[in-house]
């Protein structure tokens, strides 16, 4: 299988044989005096995330080739709670014959994680992980101007919350390092992670499948942000 799993700029070892993206509801029922159900449409919650993700404490065939011991990626868990600050959850989605599917992006927050061990996989550990989306927030400041003369009116002017920005370096060249996938480095050098075939046509001539990457490699980036 050609899916691969990031979460930040870390690639899972082995791919989760399921996951579950539950788009959480939001709508409100109520019931009126004469006994009729009624349903008052919301916007979508926020999207959970569920898996269970092995880590592999012996080599398998199966795993990316850039795999890491257990603990490594059990220290990156931790960091990511530790830290709480939202982070890339993305699921790269590729037929076995490298054909492009569709991805999975979203920033979300580490809800918890449970590490289990069981003598019937033998060394390997799973880990159960519970992902929720976020999104940036904030509130609006008034600021009142009070007036300087007797007949003049106190003004007010609102100041929105900051948006979150991303900050993309200039374009230009980039050196593709360990655990890279187009996706991230569209989205951290571009500003949009969905501008990756941007970068995968102006390098198909290092480039044969656009989910496989290599560390060194040094590709071309367009110019800017769109």
């Amino acid at each position: 299988m050609a899916y691969k799993m990031y979460m930040g700029d870390v690639l899972m070892p082995v791919m989760p044989s399921k996951i579950s993206m539950k788009i959480n509801n939001q709508n409100k029922t109520f019931t009126l005096i004469d006994g009729e159900e009624i349903n008052i449409l919301q916007l979508a919650g926020l999207t959970s995330v569920t898996f269970d993700l092995m880590l592999p404490q012996v080599s398998y065939p199966f795993t990316n080739g850039n795999a890491q011991s257990a603990q490594y990626y059990l220290s990156h868990l931790e960091r990511l709670k530790k830290e709480k600050q939202p982070f890339q959850w993305i699921l790269n989605r590729a037929k076995p014959d490298g054909t492009s599917l569709f991805y999975s992006n979203l920033t979300v927050g580490l809800e918890e994680y449970e590490i289990k061990e069981d003598a019937a996989e033998g060394f390997d550990i799973t880990v159960s992980v519970k992902l929720k989306q976020w999104k940036a927030y904030g509130t609006k400041k008034v600021n009142i101007k009070q007036p300087t003369a007797p007949n003049e009116k106190a003004k007010a002017s609102v100041q929105n919350p900051p948006r979150e920005q991303t900050n993309a370096p200039k374009a230009g060249a980039y050196t593709v390092k360990k655990g890279d996938c187009l996706w991230n480095i569209s989205k951290k050098y571009l500003g949009d992670g969905a501008r990756y075939q941007e970068i995968y046509r102006l390098n198909k001539d290092k480039i044969q499948n656009p989910n496989l990457i290599y560390p060194g490699q040094v590709l071309t980036l367009p110019n800017g942000k769109g």
